[in-house]
């Protein structure tokens, strides 16, 4: 992977009132979120590769997830969302439902 200059920080921004927001686009096999998150280091538009890709409803919506607590995301989830930057772009996140690449929007 090696893509450190948009991941890789350990301190995420601050949680306000204990929510964030994030988008996210997520996938079944690794292989295919590491092709779109080079496409994303190349310049490719986040809200653009969701409508693409993403397996998730939110793909509508550019794969915006809106705001939410904690508890509201499964913990890997929520626990690489807290790693991030405002609009920092995760690496591949396993979860039970697959492969998501997360950007912090909030």
């Amino acid at each position: 992977m090696g893509k450190s200059s948009k991941s890789g920080r350990s301190g995420g921004a601050s949680i306000r009132n204990g929510k964030m927001k994030a988008s996210h686009i997520l996938v079944k096999k690794l292989s295919l979120a590491q092709q779109i998150r080079d496409e994303l280091d190349a310049g490719a538009d986040f809200a653009e590769m969701a409508r693409k890709y993403s397996e998730c409803p939110s793909k509508k919506k550019g794969g915006n997830l809106g705001e939410f607590p904690k508890g509201k995301m499964v913990d890997e989830f929520w626990n690489a969302c807290t790693k991030l930057q405002i609009n920092q772009i995760s690496e591949p996140i396993k979860t039970q439902f697959g492969y998501h690449l997360i950007k912090r929007t909030k």
